[in-house]
């Protein structure tokens, strides 16, 4: 059974209002199990940097613990690639038959075109998992 977790630092500092919503989305995708991981996109924005945050409840329906290190992932709207970008979070680790909220930094410069901030995902830009 999947289970929702949250880091310390989201677990201190999240609204009720923002914990209600992922709650939801927690619930509406937590027996989406066609991949071994699966990114379900809870918001994006730009911030004053130019830099894309793409919030997602991330999805690790695996056996085994999920990190990244050096993993290539890319933010799609439709068909078309938006921002490219490989992640190494050392603080990310999710455990088996677990979900969290994380936000992905996309810096200005791994952005390919632009954003309209809707109904984007994110994917990895090949199959690691």
């Amino acid at each position: 059974m999947q289970n929702l977790q949250f880091e310390k630092a989201w677990d201190r500092t999240l609204s009720a209002k923002d914990r209600k919503r992922i709650e939801e989305i927690f619930s509406e995708t937590k027996s989406i199990s066609e991949h071994p991981v699966h990114f379900s996109t809870l918001w994006q924005a730009k911030n004053y940097k130019g830099e894309l945050l793409i919030t997602v409840l991330i999805h690790n329906f695996r056996q085994q613990l999920l990190s990244f290190c050096e993993t290539p992932i890319r933010y799609v709207e439709g068909t078309t690639i938006i921002a490219e970008h490989i992640f190494t979070i050392p603080s990310l680790r999710i455990e088996p038959t677990t979900s969290m909220p994380w936000t992905f930094i996309f810096p200005k410069e791994s952005i390919i075109c632009e954003t309209s901030l809707m109904n984007g995902h994110l994917q990895f830009m090949y199959e690691k998992l």
